[in-house]
Order: C-alpha cells, then structure tokens, then sequence
C-alpha cells in the first residue's frame, strides 16, 4: 500500500519515472504477497484461517485497491476492473471476521476496515469517471458513508496510548480519515464525466466531507508528529510501514482536493507531504534490508519496536 499510494502521488506531481518506479516495486510486492496469500490458503488453511481474523488481512484488500487506482490512472480499464472485482470479492468476507474479533483497546490496525472499505470508494470511483458509469458511481458513494460509519465504530476501541507507544501502525488512525477524504474528493471528479449525476446539495455535502476529512487528518498527523518526537522510536519495526503509508495518502488526498477545488497551495502543501512520506519510505526500507541482512548472517534479532496484541 505504502509504496503503490507513493506511485499514484508521484504520478500526480509530474514524477513520472520516479512514479514508475515505485509502481514497479509495488506490483513485485503484491505478486508475492499474492503468491504467500495462496499457498498459505491452500497448505497451511487453519494458520490462513487464523491470520484472516486479524485486522492485517485487510491489507489485502487495500493493496489491492491502490493497486487498481494506480492502473485506471494509466489508462489499463480492464485491468482495473479486474482487481476492483478481486478486491470485491475479499472485502466481505475479511471484513466480517476481522470486525467479529475487534476487542478493547486494538492498536491502529483496528482502522484497517475503514481502509479497505475507502479503498473500493476510492477505485470504484476511479473507474466511473474513467467509464462514465453511474451504477459504479453510487456504489463507491456507499462504500465511502459505510466507511466512515466503520471508522466511528472503530474508534472506541483504538488504545489511546498507542499513540505514544505504538511501533508505527498508530498513523492508520489518520490514514484511514485520508483515504476518505481522496474517497470524497474522487466521487466529486465522477460529476465531471457524467453530467448531472450529483445535484448541488448532494455535490456540497461532499465537498465538505472530503475537507473536513483531510482538516482531520493533518490535525492528526500533527499529534503523530509531536508524539514522535516526545518519544522517539528509531529502531526498525516492520509496522513503520503501516506510518510510510498514511503519510503518502495524506499527501496524495491533499493533491486531489486540490485539483478538484482548483486549491493551488494546498497542492503545495500536497507536494510538500509526498516528499517527506518518499523519505519516511527509504528510510524504512533501509531498515527492512539490514534487519533482513542481519537475519541472514545469524545475527541476534534487533528490538523493532513495541507491538500491541489488542489487549492489555
């Protein structure tokens, strides 16, 4: 996810080769995890079983919604298609067991299903703009209100403590917001392809939710911030991909409202963001290649960060 949003940003500020690039690493990531996905399902299905109960199998259905977002900007229709239709097809599933086992006090996966969810919004808008389908269009306005629905749910049960504490994956908690306010702001691109599909009221109620989403999401990206610097956690964690992602989707939701309300600074601001997520991104992969380089040479397995069960 993290690396498939920072293509779709790159894309949107001019960065083409550096965008296709990133877009590159993203699908290879997604073929294997695919790959990993299958054979797990097929050999090992009671550890499957047990691994889709948790918020992180919904990832895969995030992944692969970006994924699918990235591909409609290149023109590739079909192939959208089908990963918006792959995409369908795990949400419920995942989404329900997922949502079965919620407990008090989750760390920031909990806001996974909030993402998955804007995440079909946010493809299945994309293509209705590219195909000028109605039908598709008011399905991702669904998904976007049951999105956020899903995000008020969650929130009681998100560990406020993660916020000083977490290893990285506390950022989902204004990811989430981020991706729904792109989820917004793409339902209002759709009303320029199709003429009269949202009247005004239904086009200003949007329009506010997309901004007040992203107004949301800075707020809390700037708590994150302060929070990482009162603690700092400079060790390598896998879960600081779970911060490289909501960082990207910030950048790229301010981009988008920018283009959709002709908001020039705000596209500064937008482009500011993608530069330091692209950081946070190298930075965490640095760390992903020594920790595995460690891992190789036998090495004693480095402290990465606190992890949160879901239960205290």
């Amino acid at each position: 996810m993290a690396v498939g949003i920072m293509s779709i940003g790159l894309r949107l500020t001019g960065y083409e080769v550096l965008s296709g690039i990133a877009l590159v690493l993203a699908c290879a990531t997604w073929l294997g995890l695919a790959v990993n996905f299958a054979v797990r399902l097929l050999g090992e299905r009671e550890r499957w079983m047990a691994e889709a109960a948790t918020p992180g199998a919904l990832t895969s259905v995030a992944a692969t919604a970006v994924l699918g977002a990235r591909f409609s900007l290149l023109g590739w229709q079909p192939l959208a298609a089908v990963l918006l239709a792959l995409s369908a097809l795990l949400w419920p599933g995942l989404l329900l067991t997922v949502v079965r086992n919620w407990q008090w006090r989750m760390p920031g996966t909990v806001f996974l299903g909030c993402v998955a969810t804007e995440g079909l919004a946010v493809l299945a808008a994309v293509l209705a703009a590219a195909r000028s389908s109605e039908w598709l269009a008011h399905t991702a306005l669904v998904l976007f209100w049951l999105g956020l629905v899903i995000y008020c749910l969650a929130l009681p049960r998100f560990d406020r403590r993660q916020v000083i504490e977490g290893a990285g994956d506390q950022w989902i908690a204004g990811g989430a917001l981020a991706i729904s306010s792109l989820a917004g702001s793409r339902l209002l691109a759709v009303d320029d392809s199709i003429a009269y599909l949202w009247n005004d009221d239904d086009a200003g109620v949007l329009r506010y939710m997309a901004v007040a989403l992203l107004v949301l999401d800075l707020c809390c990206w700037a708590v994150l911030v302060v929070a990482e610097a009162a603690r700092p956690r400079l060790r390598y964690d896998e879960l600081r991909w779970a911060t490289v992602f909501p960082m990207g989707m910030t950048a790229v939701a301010a981009l988008s409202i920018a283009d959709v309300d002709d908001v020039p600074w705000l596209h500064d601001l937008g482009q500011a963001l993608l530069w330091v997520s692209v950081l946070a991104g190298v930075v965490v992969a640095a760390g992903a290649v020594r920790a595995a380089r460690d891992d190789l040479g036998g090495k004693p397995p480095r402290h990465r960060g606190i992890r949160s069960t879901g239960r205290r």
